[in-house]
């Protein structure tokens, strides 16, 4: 079983001002956040934040602005390099659907590391987009990698409740 094996779950989450079902909410922690530390939680996995060395705004509106000019310039610097990976044998890659794919960070995060010989599962957090284009994105960062084909969709607004889903997906 995968969920034995040495993991490390890499992602990005932003808490604040969120949109959930037609309206803003303020979160204090991130839904790609929340469900990290379910595969935490359930599997053992080490956890490394993907952070943004310029925060996003808190505001919503503001911060979808800012994630458009990010991901057309291909410029995201983080605070902190992904640690060693050598040693993990299933990697978790989560992130939110920022205009149709990954935050930025995440290529900036993922873009030198080396997935030979690893097993690499993808979940997203969403609001009505699906996987969008993440599971294209990563493989195409990830090619030396086993990337699974059993992503998994979490609506935002249904986080809170999703942690059995999370464990029958492990």
């Amino acid at each position: 079983m995968l969920k034995d094996k040495r993991s490390l779950v890499i992602y990005f989450s932003r808490a604040d001002e969120n949109y959930f079902g037609g309206s803003m909410k303020y979160v204090e922690k991130g839904n790609t956040e929340v469900i990290a530390e379910y595969i935490k939680d359930i599997s053992g996995a080490d956890l490394f934040k993907v952070e943004s060395l310029a925060p996003y705004s808190e505001n919503y509106m503001t911060c979808i602005n800012e994630a458009k000019e990010r991901t057309s310039s291909h410029n995201a610097p983080i605070k902190k390099e992904v640690p060693d990976t050598s040693s993990y044998e299933v990697i978790y890659i989560g992130s939110p659907i920022y205009w149709g794919g990954m935050p930025e960070e995440m290529f900036t995060a993922l873009k030198n590391l080396d997935f030979t010989g690893k097993t690499v599962r993808i979940f997203v957090t969403h609001e009505g987009s699906g996987l969008s284009g993440v599971p294209r994105q990563v493989k195409e960062l990830c090619s030396s990698a086993n990337v699974l084909d059993d992503a998994i969709a979490i609506q935002g607004s249904s986080v809170g409740s999703a942690k059995s889903t999370i464990e029958n997906w492990l």
